[in-house]
């Protein structure tokens, strides 16, 4: 029995060629491009929603302005505190105490992380220690501060440096730990010693993790500084707060929040900044 076998001219052409045709579009749309809105744009859509919708409620009556002030009194509450020169001298000694507590806290944190995570032994001296403390509540230790340092400067920079040295030992004593156990190889195999396997190898690995406790920290310093300026301040943003509720004065501590928000997003695009320009070397995945 013979199978008979159609001509070759009635076969379907399924060359890979032909294939591909078939499934890849000529166009996207009518004109063949989609129009795209700059990022920018995109990110303050929501922000000027907001800010129209609050307006709104505040002008038919809804949120009162004894609740909650109206965008355009907190507008003209800012430029006259701005104008009188208030606002800035507050920024300054808000940001004063930010800075020294960063960086007292930011050496005791990174210090204890590379000695607990470059050596065994460091990490069976310090690490147990460091995980126990951070467990206490550090704004229930704003008492002992006062005891201990009283009511000047000492215990506000104390308090915004020990929530940084926190975050910072973390991030930092994971990052070394977590560097790939492969790439020592790779360097001792190429004769790096101690130091230099540190130097070329293992700290470069933790730096990622030192940005992110970086970030992390900003954000608790202005936390603390919130804290710390309720202790008995005579200047910067808290004073200006608790001056604020003694008056009633809403508009002026929604002010003070938006300049917190603002210092905090102008830190962390400081830290975005070292980031791309330190971690230039590690690929990542920015969103499609």
């Amino acid at each position: 029995m013979t199978v008979g076998h159609a001509p070759p001219s009635s076969l379907p052409d399924i060359s890979p060629v032909s294939a591909l045709e078939e499934v890849i579009p000529t166009a996207r749309g009518g004109s063949g491009r989609r129009t795209r809105v700059p990022r920018w744009a995109r990110r303050t859509i929501g922000p000027l929603l907001l800010l129209v919708s609050w307006q709104v409620l505040s002008s038919t009556g809804v949120l009162p302005a004894d609740v909650l002030a109206s965008p355009g009194t907190i507008a003209r509450a800012g430029g006259e505190l701005i104008a009188d020169g208030t606002l800035p001298h507050a920024m300054g000694v808000s940001l004063q105490r930010v800075a020294v507590g960063l960086l007292l806290g930011g050496t005791i944190g990174i210090s204890l992380a590379l000695v607990s995570g470059l050596s065994r032994l460091g990490e069976d001296l310090v690490d147990a220690t460091v995980q126990m403390l951070r467990t206490v509540p550090w704004v229930g230790l704003i008492p002992l501060f006062i005891i201990w340092l009283g009511i000047g400067e000492a215990p506000k920079v104390a308090l915004i440096a020990l929530g940084v040295a926190f975050h910072l030992y973390l991030n930092v004593y994971a990052g070394i730990r977590g560097v790939d156990a492969q790439l020592v190889e790779a360097g001792e195999s190429l004769g790096l010693r101690r130091w230099g396997l540190i130097r070329h190898v293992v700290l470069p690995g933790a730096l990622p993790g030192a940005m992110t406790g970086l970030r992390y920290s900003l954000a608790t310093a202005w936390l603390a500084l919130v804290f710390g300026e309720s202790i008995n301040a005579d200047a910067g943003i808290g004073f200006l707060m608790n001056q604020a509720r003694e008056f009633f004065r809403t508009d002026v501590i929604v002010v003070c929040l938006v300049v917190y928000a603002f210092l905090g997003l102008l830190a962390d695009a400081v830290v975005r900044t070292l980031e791309r320009l330190l971690l230039q070397w590690r690929p990542t995945f920015t969103g499609q």
